[in-house]
């Protein structure tokens, strides 16, 4: 009950629902997308901080570690994931990251340009299904 709830919210504030899981798969990909030993070499992070990046990595094992943290506000992960990932490589290596996997781009606003074309496609597969649904139940 709660969550129907909470998608109504949702469906509230942008108009068309991003579920949560939604942000947890672009936060997954923002994990499995890259291949960070290459990063790492590329870069030449140190021991250290190639273990701090896999522990970043490795942080939320599955989708409810994950949504604990990130339950009211499922937006922040990009934000304290990319704030993390500069702190770790430091200022400059961290530029050189986001020019070669990000094509310069800051990869919050990557995640949300993805976010805003899944929503309309999401919006479209929805509206079929409730063709399909009008269909089924004619008399």
């Amino acid at each position: 009950m709660k969550k129907l709830l909470l998608t109504v919210m949702l469906m509230g504030a942008f108009g068309l629902s991003y579920a949560q899981s939604d942000y947890y798969n672009d936060y997954r990909r923002s994990v499995t997308d890259i291949n960070w030993q290459t990063v790492i070499a590329d870069l030449l992070l140190s021991q250290t901080q190639a273990n701090e990046i896999y522990s970043l990595n490795d942080r939320y094992h599955d989708y409810n570690s994950w949504n604990k943290v990130y339950v009211h506000n499922p937006d922040r992960w990009r934000n304290d994931r990319y704030v993390e990932l500069e702190r770790i490589m430091g200022r400059e290596k961290y530029l050189k990251f986001k020019n070669k996997y990000y094509k310069g781009q800051n990869p919050v606003a990557v995640y949300n340009r993805n976010k805003n074309n899944d929503k309309k496609y999401k919006h479209i597969e929805k509206k079929m299904y409730k063709s399909k649904d009008k269909h089924g139940h004619h008399h």
